[in-house]
């Protein structure tokens, strides 16, 4: 018994030492294993649904991996056994799952990305701590263990992997955060660089928090770009549809800016040393929790003294790693089944790795899938050594150049930004996040269907006449002024496919979309002390894109949209400056003139880490 548990015990709470059998239907599972239910207890008495797989056929004692989860574990235990945990089966595991505290048949109160409980409170308890207790009765009931659990996840389950790491049980061994988010005000779920998340984070608080089950809200539209329109300022969703109900929603509307609400969930402050081994892994078409593993990873780095840090980037969707073979997204092949890949020559080793002692050789420090080029390549640091910064810039006439822009041309672009005729950020209609079918694959979508409206502006170099490889951090630099005093901007990096684009004709002339982010001019200062902006005057806002790692082609082009809507996955800025946008009313929304200046002392570009093409 580890020195909490000794702690708890002292104090007279039975640790973890009583479970109770759950009665009726077993769903269907995979016959190579026995398959038990319990009820186990946490150190504050709830009890949290698990069932555990134990091999039939042992060989020798054996680790445990374990999976917790917010979304039903009986809805999803076939699945995982047919594609997630497929490449891991045959190497010999016991496989431990388990509903989070209150979400479906598990006790207690759920609370969204609970936060760290205080550890002088020897009962507190939080996903840490209820993981540790999990991990103790694991290794107390799971027959022929080896006294190695490993855990990992996508999503939520990620995140709970990675809460679990920075608080870990003696016996947490290995650790994959998948898709994790970080933050949820900087760049994950809810929130990018403050601008809110509208259609996600509202269908996500309905779904996870109107029941113990995953709710879905029905919509009397097709089109939910509709729905939203006419629903009108943020302040109608409690007067109309959630009745101040939902505690999500409600801090949302409490907590505008970044203040210690947000800071306290954060896991930023707390990835300073890395306890456990640990592969993070994110897809570079997440339309979810991008940000959130790649900053995981690089702040972990900073500490990593013992070479335990690893990091996995592919071309997939958010989780498009964890089941089937990922050879393509949408209408963009990857020339292989990267899932698979993933699956059977990362995910599998590392675990035997750290688990079994199966394996000599650590993972390489950065797997990272080169899109454009569609192949893996392995770096020893990431970013990888040699990269240059290379500046792009915009210039008059819709020219992107790798030239800084000269004195006498036009200064700067303009377009009205109407709120009442925001630009969709995907082909209409936008049909319900979940389980809409376009959700997993609208960041592959072309994005012609913006190109040429009047409030969008494109920039667009001449067909490159060499590969352009981008490996690393790439940001945008933006000067522009707004009529109003708040607005958005958008700013999205796209590949354009040649018009004879022999190799795919069905591809000819398309804008694939390589990155895009929004930023919002209240807090250009500060996130924690949102200000309004001045009428008129040139302020310098810096997009990050995150990271990248894609060729264009020669032949292709580069180009760049800048808009100030991005809807509805972005919430509609009044272009008004309230104190609160979640109260703004709908009289508050206004028209603006945005102004994108391209002038050598106002000179708006893109700034990409690259690397010399081989």
């Amino acid at each position: 018994m580890h020195a909490r548990a000794r702690l708890i015990a002292f104090i007279g709470f039975a640790l973890l030492i009583t479970s109770a059998t759950v009665r009726g239907q077993q769903p269907k599972v995979d016959p190579r294993f026995d398959r038990t239910e319990s009820m186990v207890t946490m150190r504050d008495g709830k009890k949290l649904y698990t069932t555990v797989h134990a091999p039939k056929n042992a060989k020798g004692p054996i680790p445990i991996i374990l999976l917790r989860t917010p979304y039903g574990i009986d809805n999803r235990a076939e699945k995982l056994f047919q594609n997630y945990f497929k490449e891991m089966i045959d190497d010999g595991y016991a496989f431990a799952l388990q509903d989070i505290r209150g979400r479906f048949k598990s006790e207690g109160t759920f609370v969204m990305t609970r936060p760290a409980r205080d550890p002088k409170n020897l009962i507190a308890v939080d996903e840490a701590s209820d993981t540790s207790d999990t991990i103790d009765w694991l290794l107390k009931e799971v027959k022929g263990n080896n006294g190695r659990v490993g855990m990992l996840g996508v999503s939520y389950p990620g995140w709970l992997a990675a809460v679990a790491m920075l608080d870990p049980h003696p016996a947490l061994k290995a650790v994959s955060p998948q898709a994790s988010p970080v933050d949820m005000y900087l760049g994950d779920d809810f929130h990018h660089n403050g601008a809110f998340r509208l259609s996600y984070g509202f269908e996500y608080v309905a779904m996870m928090e109107t029941d113990k089950s995953n709710f879905s809200f029905k919509f009397d539209r097709h089109d939910t770009y509709e729905w939203y329109l006419k629903l009108g300022a943020l302040s109608n969703v409690n007067r109309l549809h959630f009745k101040n109900k939902l505690p999500t929603w409600n801090d949302f509307v409490a907590h505008p800016n970044y203040d210690a609400f947000w800071k306290t969930q954060s896991l930023e402050p707390r990835l300073t040393k890395v306890s456990v081994p640990t592969l993070n892994v994110a897809g570079w078409y997440d339309q979810e929790d991008f940000r959130g593993p790649l900053r995981i990873y690089e702040l972990l780095e900073k500490h990593d003294a013992k070479n335990q840090n690893f990091l996995v980037v592919g071309p997939w969707n958010h989780g498009g790693w964890s089941g089937g073979k990922a050879d393509k997204l949408g209408r963009i092949p990857f020339d292989s089944a990267t899932g698979e890949h993933f699956r059977k020559e990362i995910q599998a080793p590392f675990f035997a790795h750290y688990l079994k002692d199966a394996g000599k050789e650590r993972p390489p420090e950065a797997r990272m899938f080169q899109t454009g080029a569609n192949k893996w390549e392995t770096y020893d640091t990431w970013p990888p050594k040699g990269v240059a910064s290379r500046k792009v810039y915009f210039n008059p006439k819709g020219k992107l150049s790798f030239d800084v822009p000269k004195d006498g041309g036009t200064e700067f672009d303009e377009y009205v930004s109407d709120p009442a005729n925001p630009v969709p950020y995907r082909p209409r209609p936008v049909r319900p996040t979940y389980p809409g079918p376009e959700w997993p694959e609208w960041m592959v979508q072309d994005q012609r269907f913006t190109h040429g409206r009047p409030d969008v502006l494109t920039y667009e170099t001449e067909p490159l006449s060499e590969d352009v490889i981008v490996a690393g951090s790439m940001k945008v630099k933006l000067f522009g002024s707004t009529s109003g005093t708040d607005c958005d901007w958008i700013v999205r990096l796209i590949d354009v496919y040649p018009d004879d684009y022999k190799k795919n004709p069905e591809l000819a002339g398309s804008q694939l979309l390589i990155a895009g982010e929004p930023v919002r001019a209240r807090f250009r200062k500060s996130l924690e002390k949102p200000e309004a902006v001045k009428p008129g005057a040139v302020e310098e806002y810096t997009i990050d894109l995150n990271w990248g790692h894609h060729r264009f082609r020669k032949g292709h082009k580069m180009m760049v949209q800048v808009s100030s809507t991005w809807f509805p996955v972005i919430d509609r800025n009044p272009q008004k400056f309230v104190p609160n946008i979640f109260e703004a009313e709908d009289s508050d929304f206004q028209k603006a003139t945005q102004k994108v200046y391209h002038t050598p002392k106002f000179a708006s570009h893109v700034v990409l880490d690259v690397l010399k093409a081989k």
